[in-house]
């Protein structure tokens, strides 16, 4: 008997294990991992379009909240040759996870060096690197007011002039909160909201629903301005957590 797995069993193993992984997580902490189940091959698809749609132009690319690393795995294929590609993860399993994928993907085994995993939060990330594409998996809605603008603008900020960011928000979670939140958990995710809708307002450029995931997203990309006046500056102090 041939005792050895296919392919596809161990594709069912990986989301298994990932979604068992994400179920722990989210008890540890929720705020940081913002999901109770990695995201799907149709949503990592919508949040990479960016990067397919430059090719085979080399980019400098950063994502954001990678948890697990499903749109990693979609990300890499995808990079043109000579892109970099830069990971940022807060919580140190998921860091670890991530950098065993960037060591052992065969699309990389050639050219390790072009992508880096950083066990950190965005906003403190520490780098000159400005970016054609940034993809967040940031759990937006789980932050403070202040905690959002922060990320925003640091967005912006490590954004090229005319680059692109791109971010998911599920779908039905305002009506979900308003029936379940507190009144103050309701008015902080209110305010957060507003946040993202001036953000939306002033730089969208495409909005797409993804019904192939659990829960169902929207996926937006916003564009950075060409001029570097037309850019939100808001100032905050402190950190994160």
């Amino acid at each position: 008997m041939n005792d050895r797995t296919t392919s596809p069993d161990r594709a069912l193993a990986q989301r298994n294990a990932e979604g068992w992984m994400f179920l722990i997580e989210a008890g540890r902490d929720l705020r940081t991992t913002g999901a109770i189940a990695p995201s799907s091959k149709a949503l990592a698809r919508a949040l990479t379009d960016p990067v397919r749609a430059q090719a085979p132009v080399p980019l400098a690319v950063l994502e954001a909240g990678a948890g697990t690393g499903p749109v990693t795995r979609a990300l890499i294929p995808d990079l043109p040759r000579g892109s970099r590609l830069d990971i940022v993860e807060a919580n140190p399993r998921f860091a670890a996870r991530l950098r065993h994928l960037v060591t052992t993907h065969p699309h990389l085994a050639a050219r390790p060096a072009q992508v880096t995993v950083h066990q950190t939060y965005v906003e403190q990330l520490d780098t000159d690197q400005r970016y054609d594409v940034i993809v967040s998996g940031l759990p937006l809605t789980n932050f403070t007011p202040a905690q959002v603008e922060r990320i925003m603008a640091r967005y912006v900020e490590l954004l090229h002039p005319g680059g692109t960011l791109t971010y998911f928000a599920y779908l039905g979670t305002r009506r979900a909160r308003a029936l379940t939140a507190s009144r103050a958990e309701a008015r902080r995710h209110a305010a957060v909201d507003e946040i993202m809708a001036d953000y939306q307002r002033t730089y969208a450029t495409g909005r797409w629903t993804v019904w192939a995931n659990v829960p169902p997203a929207y996926v937006w990309h916003l564009q950075r301005p060409l001029a570097a006046t037309d850019q939100p500056t808001p100032q905050f102090d402190g950190a994160r957590r």
